[in-house]
């Protein structure tokens, strides 16, 4: 940009320039670069990030790659964060022993870096997959550590009281013993997994993910490094 430029506004007709810092590792298969098990696609401005499970072949999980468009055709800041280990269900919910759960093989996991770059959002996305007790399993592993809203997109429908029995904070029922940080605040459903997401759904996510993030002004969200700790996933201070 030359000096005469530099010092004046600088105006776009019909589009909004979004950036977003590219992936630290290559992606899977052919025609990688796109997206990598245990990565983060950041937006510039840290509105909403898109939790994606694990990759196939050569993308991420589909639908997670249409509503991240859409939502930014929108004007929705969107990060993409491909977890390290998004498929099955957590080991310390179906009786794994030791209580941790960084997600190996088969097994759906969380790490302290992934819980740390989701705080450094307003708002969280997730998408599961397609088994209705599994998505209420993930959300409440994810939600557990860290203090943020979270909009749960999925197939078939549930309700927030299915979040508030299995111990999740939500937007309107509060559950008998929270066991979360985070609080669902909106469900959308019809959403499958590996299938096109209609405009309608598109259109449903965007005006519930407008409306939250217009009235968030936090910029990070607090994070329980004691219970990271206390499960193993992040190392204490005097290690």
């Amino acid at each position: 940009m030359g000096d005469h430029t530099r010092d004046k506004v600088i105006n776009m007709f019909g589009r909004d320039t979004q950036l977003v810092d590219c992936r630290e590792a290559m992606g899977l298969g052919r025609g990688g670069g796109l997206a990598q098990r245990g990565t983060l696609s950041e937006a510039a401005r840290p509105d909403v990030v898109a939790i994606a499970m694990t990759p196939g072949r050569r993308h991420i999980t589909k639908p997670v790659c249409e509503i991240t468009q859409g939502l930014r055709r929108e004007g929705v800041q969107v990060s993409v964060l491909v977890l390290e280990a998004g498929a099955g269900i957590p080991m310390d919910d179906v009786g794994g022993s030791g209580g941790r759960s960084k997600g190996y093989g088969a097994n759906f996991g969380i790490t302290a870096k992934e819980i740390e770059q989701i705080a450094r959002h307003k708002l969280v996305l997730l998408h599961m997959g397609n088994v209705n007790s599994h998505i209420i399993l993930k959300t409440k592993k994810i939600l557990k550590y860290v203090n943020i809203p979270a909009v749960v997109a999925c197939e078939y429908p549930i309700d927030f009281e299915d979040f508030a029995k299995a111990g999740i904070k939500t937007k309107y029922i509060k559950p008998k013993n929270p066991e979360t940080e985070g609080t669902v605040v909106a469900i959308v459903s019809g959403i499958t997994r590996g299938e096109t997401c209609s405009r309608i759904k598109l259109n449903e996510l965007a005006k519930e993910i407008r409306y939250i993030v217009s009235q968030r002004k936090e910029e990070s969200h607090a994070v329980r490094s004691d219970l990271l700790i206390s499960e193993g996933l992040m190392a204490s201070e005097g290690e």
